[in-house]
């Protein structure tokens, strides 16, 4: 028999609290039993990444402006013509061969104004960590780094840095030196440590998993990535050349 939504609100608060992370009190998320990284994404997407790597290049300097809404990262210029929204776990090692091929050409896309990326924070692994937790408390120093002024350089370290899964992951000290180290403005480390951002995570993962247009199929996986709403084919090495 499933499990009521009391139960499955109470299951995904008691992973936050068993890693140590205490949320402000508000609109409890529902728990996530997901099939993570569908096998048919898994493929496509590596299929893809395989053939864009050998367009990868480096040194593409951001130069956009970025906000923040709950747990949604705005990047680029707004009036932008093309939206991109990129559902990400900091946990997930295909998000972060995502990064690694992407990150200079989304970040050139955004500095011509011809795209802007909303990154949507998930955190769908979080019992992929020991103790659970990691990908909210990652997830929040990202939202964190927003405000500090450092999202995009603080946004590619997380993956750089990125822990295998099993492992307990960067503690709340050494994500906050990671922002100190990159130079992050204002009381960033107060608000890594106070999890601020731990419950629109929440939310915004129950969101996701629910949104059909993100979880074709009814099975969600990450990275999913949308271009002006309709799914992007990762299989196709030029998806992005095609909208920058």
């Amino acid at each position: 028999m499933g499990q009521s939504e009391r139960e499955r609100r109470a299951a995904a608060q008691a992973r936050l609290h068993a890693a140590g992370i205490t949320p402000p009190q508000g609109r409890g998320g529902a728990a996530r039993g997901l099939m993570i990284g569908a096998v048919v994404l898994v493929f496509a997407l590596a299929s893809g990444l395989y053939l864009a790597w050998q367009n990868y290049s480096t040194g593409a300097e951001p130069a956009y402006p970025v906000t923040r809404e709950g747990a949604v990262v705005r990047a680029g210029d707004q009036a932008a013509p093309v939206t991109v929204d990129v559902y990400e776990d900091y946990l997930c090692p295909t998000c972060q061969q995502f990064e690694r091929i992407y990150r200079d050409q989304l970040a050139r896309g955004m500095n011509d104004g011809k795209i802007k990326v909303n990154y949507h924070t998930i955190a769908i692994l979080d019992d992929r960590s020991a103790p659970p937790g990691y990908s909210t408390r990652a997830g929040n120093a990202a939202l964190c780094a927003v405000d500090a002024g450092i999202y995009p350089a603080y946004h590619s370290r997380l993956y750089v840095d990125q822990p295998r899964q099993g492992a307990a992951g960067l503690s709340v000290e050494q994500l906050t030196a990671l922002g100190t180290e990159l130079g992050a403005t204002g009381d960033f480390g107060g608000c890594v440590a106070g999890q601020a951002g731990a419950q629109s995570i929440v939310d915004a993962t129950d969101a996701a998993v629910a949104n059909p247009a993100a979880a074709p199929g009814g099975r969600f996986a990450t990275p999913t990535v949308l271009v002006d709403g309709v799914m992007a084919d990762l299989a196709n090495a030029d998806w992005l050349s095609n909208i920058t």
